[in-house]
Protein backbone atom coordinates (compact mmCIF):
# COMPACT_ATOMS: atom_id res chain seq x y z
CA UNK A 1 0.00 0.00 0.00
CA UNK A 2 1.34 3.41 -0.91
CA UNK A 3 2.07 5.68 1.95
CA UNK A 4 -0.24 8.51 2.67
CA UNK A 5 0.65 12.12 1.51
CA UNK A 6 1.48 13.22 5.12
CA UNK A 7 3.82 10.31 5.44
CA UNK A 8 5.50 11.00 2.13
CA UNK A 9 6.15 14.75 3.38
CA UNK A 10 7.17 13.62 6.53
CA UNK A 11 9.91 10.96 4.97
CA UNK A 12 11.14 13.38 2.24
CA UNK A 13 11.68 16.23 5.02
CA UNK A 14 13.58 14.19 7.47
CA UNK A 15 15.53 12.58 4.62
CA UNK A 16 16.64 16.26 3.79
CA UNK A 17 17.04 17.58 7.30
CA UNK A 18 19.23 14.70 8.46
CA UNK A 19 21.25 14.47 5.21
CA UNK A 20 22.04 18.20 5.41
CA UNK A 21 20.47 18.92 2.11
CA UNK A 22 18.23 21.42 4.16
CA UNK A 23 20.49 22.99 6.72
CA UNK A 24 20.10 24.58 10.10
CA UNK A 25 17.69 27.68 9.84
CA UNK A 26 16.66 26.43 6.70
CA UNK A 27 13.25 27.96 5.82
CA UNK A 28 10.57 25.42 4.26
CA UNK A 29 7.75 26.78 2.48
CA UNK A 30 4.82 24.73 2.54
CA UNK A 31 3.83 25.77 -0.55
CA UNK A 32 6.91 24.62 -2.83
CA UNK A 33 7.22 21.20 -1.19
CA UNK A 34 3.89 20.21 -1.87
CA UNK A 35 4.17 21.13 -5.32
CA UNK A 36 7.25 18.69 -5.62
CA UNK A 37 4.86 16.39 -3.90
CA UNK A 38 2.15 17.15 -5.91
CA UNK A 39 -0.31 17.46 -3.04
CA UNK A 40 -1.77 20.33 -0.99
CA UNK A 41 -0.21 21.95 1.40
CA UNK A 42 -2.34 19.73 4.12
CA UNK A 43 0.00 17.02 4.67
CA UNK A 44 3.09 19.12 4.45
CA UNK A 45 1.89 21.01 7.48
CA UNK A 46 1.13 17.54 9.46
CA UNK A 47 4.14 16.59 8.68
CA UNK A 48 5.86 19.69 9.70
CA UNK A 49 4.13 19.17 13.00
CA UNK A 50 5.44 15.77 13.22
CA UNK A 51 8.88 17.01 13.09
CA UNK A 52 8.72 19.94 15.08
CA UNK A 53 7.50 17.49 17.82
CA UNK A 54 10.73 15.47 17.49
CA UNK A 55 12.57 18.22 17.79
CA UNK A 56 14.10 18.71 13.69
CA UNK A 57 11.90 21.97 12.97
CA UNK A 58 10.92 24.77 15.19
CA UNK A 59 8.17 27.38 14.44
CA UNK A 60 7.72 30.78 14.81
CA UNK A 61 4.96 33.13 13.86
CA UNK A 62 6.03 35.52 11.16
CA UNK A 63 8.90 33.40 10.04
CA UNK A 64 6.88 30.01 9.60
CA UNK A 65 8.49 26.60 10.17
CA UNK A 66 12.92 26.21 9.98
CA UNK A 67 15.13 23.16 10.31
CA UNK A 68 16.11 23.40 14.44
CA UNK A 69 19.46 25.09 14.83
CA UNK A 70 22.51 23.23 16.22
CA UNK A 71 23.93 24.91 18.92
CA UNK A 72 25.44 22.79 22.26
CA UNK A 73 22.49 23.68 24.53
CA UNK A 74 20.42 21.54 21.92
CA UNK A 75 23.30 19.08 22.34
CA UNK A 76 23.85 19.06 25.88
CA UNK A 77 19.69 18.39 26.57
CA UNK A 78 19.67 15.72 23.55
CA UNK A 79 22.28 13.78 25.37
CA UNK A 80 21.03 14.36 28.75
CA UNK A 81 17.95 12.90 27.41
CA UNK A 82 19.34 10.23 25.69
CA UNK A 83 21.62 8.97 29.23
CA UNK A 84 18.31 8.68 30.82
CA UNK A 85 16.05 7.32 27.99
CA UNK A 86 18.59 5.21 26.25
CA UNK A 87 19.89 3.73 29.83
CA UNK A 88 16.05 2.50 30.63
CA UNK A 89 15.59 1.23 26.87
CA UNK A 90 18.87 -0.71 27.13
CA UNK A 91 18.44 -2.44 30.48
CA UNK A 92 14.88 -3.47 29.23
CA UNK A 93 16.18 -4.63 25.78
CA UNK A 94 18.71 -6.33 27.34
CA UNK A 95 16.92 -9.83 28.29
CA UNK A 96 15.73 -10.35 24.95
CA UNK A 97 19.06 -9.63 22.94
CA UNK A 98 20.23 -13.16 21.99
CA UNK A 99 23.42 -14.73 21.35
CA UNK A 100 23.49 -13.82 17.02
CA UNK A 101 22.92 -9.67 18.36
CA UNK A 102 25.59 -10.02 21.04
CA UNK A 103 28.21 -11.55 18.38
CA UNK A 104 26.95 -8.36 16.04
CA UNK A 105 27.59 -6.02 18.38
CA UNK A 106 30.79 -7.40 19.53
CA UNK A 107 31.55 -7.74 15.59
CA UNK A 108 30.75 -3.50 15.60
CA UNK A 109 32.97 -2.52 18.51
CA UNK A 110 35.98 -4.54 17.05
CA UNK A 111 35.63 -2.55 13.87
CA UNK A 112 35.51 0.64 15.73
CA UNK A 113 38.19 -0.37 17.75
CA UNK A 114 40.10 -1.08 14.62
CA UNK A 115 39.33 2.57 13.42
CA UNK A 116 41.15 4.46 16.48
CA UNK A 117 44.72 3.54 14.54
CA UNK A 118 43.39 5.67 11.52
CA UNK A 119 40.73 7.48 13.19
CA UNK A 120 37.87 7.59 10.53
CA UNK A 121 35.26 10.29 12.99
CA UNK A 122 32.32 10.29 10.78
CA UNK A 123 32.40 6.46 10.17
CA UNK A 124 33.26 5.93 13.89
CA UNK A 125 29.94 7.66 15.09
CA UNK A 126 28.19 5.68 12.41
CA UNK A 127 29.21 2.69 13.90
CA UNK A 128 28.28 3.56 17.67
CA UNK A 129 24.91 4.53 16.49
CA UNK A 130 24.31 0.81 14.49
CA UNK A 131 26.07 -0.26 18.56
CA UNK A 132 23.42 1.18 20.31
CA UNK A 133 21.05 0.25 17.79
CA UNK A 134 21.77 -3.60 18.71
CA UNK A 135 21.25 -2.95 22.29
CA UNK A 136 17.87 -1.19 22.56
CA UNK A 137 15.90 -2.35 19.42
CA UNK A 138 14.64 -4.74 21.79
CA UNK A 139 13.19 -2.38 24.65
CA UNK A 140 9.61 -4.20 24.71
CA UNK A 141 8.04 -0.61 25.84
CA UNK A 142 7.30 1.22 22.83
CA UNK A 143 6.78 4.64 24.19
CA UNK A 144 10.56 4.75 25.22
CA UNK A 145 11.54 3.04 22.26
CA UNK A 146 10.10 6.29 20.58
CA UNK A 147 11.45 8.41 22.91
CA UNK A 148 15.26 7.10 22.02
CA UNK A 149 14.32 7.41 18.14
CA UNK A 150 13.58 11.08 18.94
CA UNK A 151 16.79 11.60 20.31
CA UNK A 152 18.72 10.24 18.10
CA UNK A 153 16.74 12.09 15.13
CA UNK A 154 17.77 15.46 17.08
CA UNK A 155 21.50 14.32 17.20
CA UNK A 156 20.80 13.24 13.33
CA UNK A 157 20.07 17.18 12.63
CA UNK A 158 22.95 18.63 14.32
CA UNK A 159 25.07 16.22 11.57
CA UNK A 160 28.65 16.54 13.75
CA UNK A 161 30.19 13.64 15.00
CA UNK A 162 31.48 14.16 19.24
CA UNK A 163 34.76 12.22 18.33
CA UNK A 164 35.77 15.04 16.08
CA UNK A 165 35.45 17.66 18.78
CA UNK A 166 36.53 15.30 21.34
CA UNK A 167 39.17 11.82 19.32
CA UNK A 168 40.39 10.90 22.59
CA UNK A 169 37.38 9.88 23.67
CA UNK A 170 36.80 7.23 21.07
CA UNK A 171 39.62 5.07 23.07
CA UNK A 172 37.28 4.79 26.74
CA UNK A 173 33.99 4.53 24.21
CA UNK A 174 34.89 1.22 22.80
CA UNK A 175 36.36 -0.10 26.34
CA UNK A 176 32.68 0.97 27.88
CA UNK A 177 31.14 -0.67 24.96
CA UNK A 178 32.97 -3.64 26.00
CA UNK A 179 31.62 -3.80 29.59
CA UNK A 180 27.98 -3.16 28.54
CA UNK A 181 28.54 -6.06 26.55
CA UNK A 182 29.79 -8.04 29.51
CA UNK A 183 26.80 -7.17 31.60
CA UNK A 184 24.59 -8.01 29.48
CA UNK A 185 26.06 -11.45 28.35
CA UNK A 186 25.82 -12.21 32.25
CA UNK A 187 22.63 -11.40 32.81
CA UNK A 188 23.43 -8.77 34.93
CA UNK A 189 20.48 -6.55 37.18
CA UNK A 190 18.87 -4.02 35.05
CA UNK A 191 19.73 -1.91 37.27
CA UNK A 192 23.23 -2.23 36.54
CA UNK A 193 22.77 -1.96 33.07
CA UNK A 194 21.08 0.81 33.16
CA UNK A 195 24.05 2.39 35.23
CA UNK A 196 26.76 2.05 33.08
CA UNK A 197 24.40 2.65 29.72
CA UNK A 198 23.82 6.26 31.84
CA UNK A 199 27.27 6.92 32.14
CA UNK A 200 28.56 5.76 29.18
CA UNK A 201 26.31 8.40 27.49
CA UNK A 202 27.22 10.88 30.31
CA UNK A 203 31.26 10.54 29.45
CA UNK A 204 31.02 11.35 25.97
CA UNK A 205 28.60 14.37 26.97
CA UNK A 206 31.01 16.01 29.66
CA UNK A 207 34.31 14.83 27.57
CA UNK A 208 32.09 16.97 25.24
CA UNK A 209 31.84 20.16 27.44
CA UNK A 210 34.84 19.90 28.78
CA UNK A 211 36.42 20.62 25.22
CA UNK A 212 34.39 23.10 24.82
CA UNK A 213 35.75 24.73 28.12
CA UNK A 214 31.83 24.17 30.04
CA UNK A 215 31.03 22.44 33.51
CA UNK A 216 29.87 18.97 33.95
CA UNK A 217 27.08 17.64 33.61
CA UNK A 218 24.82 17.74 37.00
CA UNK A 219 23.14 14.17 35.33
Amino acid sequence: MAPSKSEAAYTLLHERITDGTFSSGYRLVLGTIAAELGCSVVPVREAIRRLEAEGLVTFERNVGATVAASDTTLYLHTMQTLAIIEGAATALSAPFINSDQLTAARSINRIMSDLLVDFDASRFTELNNEFHAVLYQNCPNPHILELVHRGWNRMAVMRSSSFTHIPGRARESVAEHARLLDLIEAKSPAATIEQAARAHRTNTLNAYLAAANLPASPL
